[in-house]
């Protein structure tokens, strides 16, 4: 098949990390993945919620889209008094996926929570978010580390996410929201910089799918990250 977009099935969108792209938050990034576009912050507090052990700190992501990030006007979360279920379940798989690259007793007392920001929304914006929020997170470390905060980054390694799918029988890298929207078998998949699994997210959208094809879709989703660790590196100047 002929992607939308003139792609090659295992190939990504076009991938742009600007860094230190918000003054004041100690880490932040704009990714952009195609016409992704998604504005990740990440601030420190010199404290910690309730239920995390004394001596450790904790990460965290807070996820939206703003009202015109869609090709239709959506309404605010807050005018609707309470997060909408897709944006938290959205939220709570960044977190998971930030906080598995972090050593919680040498961040110390405090918290890092990473916002990520939807401008624009055209498929894989919680991948790019898992993505761009990681950017963000390294500098907010970085920071800490510069100002003596601590003494050595908190994080243990790196991650990253990006989907893939099958659409007409087909196995597609990095869908849009055209090919995400009619696709047989959707997957979300979020990797450490060892190629090691940390989530994934797959399901049938229109039939089933074998073992055999979920590994496929895994490889090609291993394909994609590897890739965009190569931005990621080069948005932190490594």
């Amino acid at each position: 098949m002929s992607r939308i977009d003139g792609r090659k099935n295992d190939e990504l969108r076009p991938v742009e990390i600007t860094p230190g792209i918000n003054k004041f938050a100690e880490g932040s990034c704009l990714i952009r993945c195609g016409n992704t576009h998604v504005l990740c912050c990440a601030s420190v507090e010199e404290r910690t919620p309730p239920h995390v052990p004394e001596g450790e700190g904790w990460v965290t992501a807070e996820y939206s889209m703003l009202p015109r990030a869609n090709r239709e006007r959506s309404k605010r979360d807050i005018a609707k008094l309470k997060l909408s279920p897709r944006s938290a379940e959205i939220q709570r798989l960044v977190g998971r996926s930030l906080r598995a690259c972090v050593d919680m007793k040498k961040l110390g007392e405090r918290s890092i929570t990473v916002d990520c920001d939807v401008l624009q929304g055209d498929g894989g914006t919680r991948t790019a978010s898992v993505t761009g929020g990681y950017v963000a997170l390294a500098l907010a470390c970085r920071k800490l580390v510069a100002n003596g905060v601590l003494t050595e980054s908190p994080l243990v390694g790196t991650v990253t996410a990006v989907s893939a799918g099958i659409v007409d029988d087909e196995l597609l890298l990095d869908l849009c929201y055209e090919e995400d929207s009619s696709a047989q078998v959707d997957l979300n998949c979020v990797m450490t910089g060892g190629g090691k699994l940390v989530e994934l997210q797959g399901t049938g959208e229109g039939r089933a799918f074998t073992v055999e094809e979920q590994r496929a879709l895994v490889e090609l989703c291993a394909k994609g990250i590897r890739e965009l660790q190569t931005a990621q590196k080069a948005a932190l100047g490594g």
